[in-house]
């Protein structure tokens, strides 16, 4: 922004502070209105980032005391604080200097006439430099006449200070163990970061290694921008009976030989706390397994199942009519040969 263009920019509204206020108040208006109007807190608003570059403006402006001197006085000529006449000894003159601003910002229109005229000034020296202690010297100021498209304000006049950039603070990272239940209902948990108590909402159904963020408790941000976030990485513990695989929980089913050959009924527990009755089909082996629907993890997406897989059990030490029926068992089986599928894989 160009110091032309601040005739017409009323920066102590922008920052809504009133012309008397000082840094401190200055800087709190800028940080609390770039955090409501950073492109980060509204996406895709086209509104929101033009305003938070004029806020930017207004306090790269306010907040350098010389540039903000420099403002005051450009402010108070606008609204008709400075008048010039010609002196003597000028052949013609000029009236009304700034009179003819006009609302634009720019020099004519109104009806007013302004003329310049850099011979016959007092000192032969024309009118050169008059305001470049206002807009900046370094180079010749000010200028009227010298050339007619010129800037009043001067090509080497005074550079705008930057307005600081808002810049998000960073990320602060920590890792929250939890149990296999707080995982599949979900749960809201407290944990201290830097010493300070923050609480961590965990959504049912959060898997083991997935990232909660909480946002606003990472690193503070600089130049007014907002606070980081706080990533927490979850470790789920395991669970005695259930384990996961995707949405589905499953559980390890014991059964006898006797159960698994003739088949059976029987009751499993859910992880509500409820039971679930099953049927083991005659035929059963290990690894079979039997479906129970709905009864896994329940996400916003879906709902998974549970799933008992059969592991038939023999005795440690089976007794004496076990074995006599086991050898009687094995007279039926005849030639069959379970593990002959094991074979024809290997050859293919």
């Amino acid at each position: 922004m160009s110091e032309q263009e601040w005739f017409t920019k009323d920066f102590y509204k922008v920052l809504g502070v009133d012309k008397t206020a000082d840094k401190k108040a200055i800087t709190k208006a800028y940080r609390k209105l770039a955090r409501q109007w950073h492109p980060d807190q509204n996406p895709g608003d086209n509104a929101a980032e033009a305003k938070f570059k004029e806020i930017g403006e207004a306090y790269a402006v306010l907040s350098n005391d010389e540039d903000r001197k420099r403002y005051d006085a450009i402010r108070a000529m606008a609204s008709g604080g400075a008048r010039f006449s010609a002196g003597s000894g000028g052949a013609g003159g000029f009236e009304d200097l700034f009179g003819a601003f006009g609302g634009a910002g720019g020099f004519g229109g109104g009806g007013h006439n302004v003329r310049f005229q850099t011979s016959g000034m007092p000192g032969g020296g024309g009118f050169e430099d008059i305001l470049s202690g206002l807009f900046g010297g370094g180079g010749g100021g000010a200028r009227f006449g010298g050339d007619p498209y010129g800037s009043p304000f001067g090509a080497a006049g005074h550079a705008q200070q930057a307005a600081p950039t808002p810049e998000k603070g960073g990320t602060v990272r920590a890792k929250l163990a939890i149990s296999f239940r707080q995982a599949l209902n979900g749960a809201t948990l407290t944990i201290k970061v830097g010493g300070s108590p923050i609480k961590v909402r965990i959504p049912a159904g959060i898997k083991d290694g997935q990232k909660v963020r909480v946002k606003g408790h990472g690193k503070p941000g600089t130049h007014g921008g907002p606070a980081g976030d706080l990533e927490v990485v979850v470790t789920v513990k395991p669970h005695p009976v259930f384990s996961r695989e995707g949405d589905d929980l499953v559980l390890t089913l014991p059964v006898t030989v006797s159960e698994a050959i003739l088949g059976t009924v029987v009751d499993v527990p859910m992880n509500d706390g409820n039971t679930a009755t099953v049927k083991v089909p005659a035929g059963s082996s290990s690894g079979s397994e039997i479906r129970v629907h709905g009864g896994g993890v329940k996400t916003s997406k879906a709902t998974g199942d549970l799933i008992a897989r059969v592991a038939i059990q023999v005795p440690a030490k089976p007794s004496r009519d076990l074995k006599k029926l086991a050898k009687e068992m094995a007279k039926a089986e005849g030639d069959l040969d379970v593990r002959a599928s094991l074979f024809e894989a290997v050859e293919e």
